[in-house]
């Protein structure tokens, strides 16, 4: 049964959180553009969980005000999360929980959790943020920019056996076996992971190790940098691209718009595509050598680049790499610590909306 997100006081306590959190805090703002979002999702939350049987459960508006906690300071677990709202004052308000309130235990929080993730809240989250009418002003309905990023997976390179199994070695002492894989030839087509089947083998440049990873994809508006659309997809050589198309079929919109893009999206299917959708690609020219020493073709042509329009989407398209770096360094998100597309997809779109959370205090500030 769902739990209510109401704050309830203590009779005889003597600390006024409200009071010890300063006006001026970042905190006030987010939580403000929170709550609102979260009243939006009020019919989404209630569909997931029983009407009337079974003891309230862990209010989701605070879950999700935890959650968000947690990739704002970077906390690398939910133990420590706990063990930060037990203390501190300004966590226990952003989440809503009384001064006397017990805080969850961390394995009650994470199964209650991964009820949120297997939904798509988080998808649902962050188009209620964008949707508001004092942040929708400062999105640009005209120019995106796209781009992907590897996220490496909760999966070590030991677990990448054959599918068939015949390559299982003999178990030696203590959990960390040794395994032995030289000169063993390793693909997705014949290995997979024991530990997160879906995680796959790549590498996203030359000189690069390869890794089991996912690859995250994020459309960014161009005029103040926030992200509108994201996701998770498996690795392969077109996933970027065709994540893009899908985040554009996502939007609904009435009139031609620009997308930039880097080099590897330089692809002439590609780039009809865009065309056929009334989008105008500003994607960045592959000026690498072929095996036979000549450039690479590419689909780019004069009738785009020669106006003033795509060089300064060239020079937008770069911020994309701020939220990428704030995901994998502040979020600590460079290594998630989940398992399967759909909860690695959840946290990912979630870590999106915390980036536009926290950018928004700020903007909001800026006079129109």
């Amino acid at each position: 049964m769902r739990g209510s997100d109401e704050r309830t006081g203590a009779l005889f306590s003597y600390v006024d959180v409200e009071s010890r959190i300063r006006s001026d805090h970042p905190l006030r703002r987010i939580r403000e553009i929170t709550n609102a979002a979260l009243a939006a999702l009020d019919e989404d939350f209630g569909a997931l969980y029983a009407r009337r049987f079974g003891r309230p459960s862990i209010p989701p508006e605070r879950l999700l005000r935890a959650m968000l906690l947690q990739v704002f300071y970077g906390i690398r677990s939910e133990r420590q999360l706990m063990e930060r709202i037990e203390f501190d004052l300004l966590f226990r308000w952003f989440v809503g929980l009384g001064v006397d309130e017990a805080v969850w235990d961390h394995s009650s929080f994470s199964t209650n959790r991964d009820r949120l993730l297997s939904g798509e809240i988080a998808a649902k989250f962050l188009r209620a943020i964008l949707a508001q009418p004092k942040v929708k002003r400062l999105i640009s309905s005209d120019h995106f920019s796209v781009d992907g990023t590897l996220i490496e997976a909760w999966a070590s390179i030991k677990s990448f056996r054959r599918k068939d199994g015949s390559d299982d070695d003999q178990p030696g002492p203590g959990r960390n076996a040794e395994r032995d894989f030289h000169k063993e030839k390793r693909s997705n087509e014949t290995h997979q992971s024991t530990t997160d089947p879906e995680a796959r083998l790549y590498k996203k440049g030359d000189g690069q190790p390869a890794r089991l990873c996912y690859i995250g994809h994020a459309m960014m508006e161009n005029r103040n940098g926030l992200a509108v659309d994201g996701g998770i997809t498996q690795t392969s050589g077109t996933a970027e691209r065709e994540a893009a198309l899908a985040m554009l079929d996502r939007r609904t919109r009435r009139r031609r718009i620009t997308l930039g893009g880097d080099k590897a999206y330089d692809v002439r299917q590609f780039v009809e595509d865009l065309r056929e959708r009334t989008v105008t690609p500003h994607i960045a020219i592959d000026g690498h050598l072929s095996k036979t020493g000549k450039p690479r073709a590419t689909a780019m042509d004069r009738r785009t680049t020669r106006h003033p329009g795509y060089a300064i989407s060239q020079c937008c398209r770069k911020r994309i790499e701020e939220v990428f770096g704030w995901i994998k360094g502040s979020a600590r998100l460079a290594k998630v610590k989940l398992r399967g597309q759909a909860k690695v997809d959840a946290v990912f779109t979630l870590a999106l909306a915390a980036y536009n959370l926290i950018r928004l205090p700020k903007l909001l500030g800026v006079p129109a």
